[in-house]
């Protein structure tokens, strides 16, 4: 194999170049954009010296036409059997011209470039199960939701979800003529064996809000918490990915990377807060329009007195939770009835030992990863603003 990535060093893209290196022989170009190579660069150092000798960063844009490389470049790629195109912009409050530019632009621009590679055997487009937008119910594989579609629950709530769709119609549109595989995850969490992740936002937001509360202060839940709470740990995904990408079976498909039995948000709630050793909620369930209001406000630190009185001002203490800023979208995710149909990645993985675990068997690494990482964060501060330090 030998893979061109997108999208390095993102958090995904980080633990896909390190399996794809577990693969003997496998070589991969990663694709950085000028603005992140100090950042690739000191990810490829930390790699033993017979890693970093089969991965290649090139600085590049997808936005540009030919990822914005030179001749000499493209020539360098030529050979490329695997292309994994995972750029793109996730803040759901991006503008949306840079929505535009990076979700729809850089797709085709990706798969414009991946035309001229003669020995590609798949290209890997990475997508989102939430292109299905307001749609509640069984969503399945295939199904797209086309603008020709007289089925109106497929209603983009967003211009990321929106850009999302797009940049996905132009992968299925180029599976007439090129070896395709879509993969949409669901909300992708940290890994199952070490915590690790790579920003606290969106379902994170809730997470650190039990975290670090005070014991007597249950968090409340966003809705009543019986519809099921997709979340997918990162090993799994890469794990699946890679599956995808070498089975020949998977051009000309669509796969729903999720958890195949997702557990309810509540029953979620509830097991953070017990193994962060925090309250749990009752009756504490906030009515969703109070409970988007609260979200966007938390996330803002522009407290009502309404979400003030049920916060408290310890929420002001909280490290880097001025980053999270997609906390009405993580409310939607507590009340939204949606079951994402997965026949195609259970077939894919039949007879395989790729399992998604349970939720529950890795809560508590989820838990300690957030735990350590706001106490090395308080310790950051106080040695940066404390002079006897």
């Amino acid at each position: 194999m030998k893979a061109l990535v997108t999208g390095y060093p993102g958090f995904i893209a980080k633990r896909l170049v390190g399996r794809l290196l577990a693969k003997e022989g496998c070589t991969v170009v990663c694709l950085v954009e000028e603005s992140r190579l100090a950042d690739a660069e000191q990810e490829l150092r930390r790699l033993p010296a017979a890693l970093q000798a089969r991965l290649r960063l090139t600085g590049g844009d997808v936005r540009k036409m030919d990822l914005g490389l030179a001749g000499l470049e493209i020539d360098g790629l030529a050979d490329t059997t695997h292309v994994f195109h995972l750029a793109g912009v996730q803040a759901t409050n991006a503008p949306p011209a840079l929505l535009e530019a990076v979700n729809v632009t850089g797709v085709r621009n990706t798969l414009v470039l991946a035309r001229e590679f003669q020995q590609l055997k798949r290209f890997v487009h990475f997508s989102s199960c939430f292109v299905s937008g307001d749609r509640q119910g069984v969503v399945l594989e295939e199904e797209i939701g086309d603008d020709a579609d007289v089925d109106p629950s497929w209603v983009r709530r967003s211009a990321y979800e929106d850009s999302k769709w797009r940049g996905e119609m132009l992968a299925r549109q180029a599976m007439a003529d090129m070896p395709v595989s879509i993969v949409r995850p669901s909300v992708v969490v940290g890994d199952s064996a070490t915590g690790e992740v790579d920003r606290f936002d969106g379902v994170y937001a809730m997470g650190i809000l039990i975290v670090t509360s005070p014991m007597s202060v249950p968090i409340p839940l966003p809705g009543p918490g019986i519809a099921p709470l997709h979340l997918v740990p990162v090993d799994y995904l890469t794990q699946v990915v890679c599956r995808i990408a070498e089975d020949p079976t998977a051009a000309g498909r669509t796969f729903h990377i999720v958890d195949p039995n997702p557990l309810s948000a509540r029953m979620i709630y509830d097991l953070v807060a017990e193994r962060s050793g925090k309250k749990r909620t009752t009756a504490a369930v906030v009515p969703k329009r109070l409970s988007s209001s609260l979200a966007f406000s938390l996330a803002t630190k522009r407290f009502s007195s309404a979400a003030s009185s049920l916060a408290g001002p310890w929420l002001d203490a909280i490290p880097g939770f001025e980053k999270v800023r997609r906390g009405a979208q993580a409310v939607e995710l507590f009340d939204r009835f949606v079951v994402y149909n997965a026949d195609n990645t259970a077939r894919l993985l039949a007879g395989t030992d790729i399992t998604c675990p349970r939720f529950d068997t890795y809560v508590d690494t989820l838990v300690k990863f957030v735990r350590d990482s706001i106490r090395e964060e308080r310790k950051t501060r106080k040695r940066q603003h404390d002079p006897l330090l």
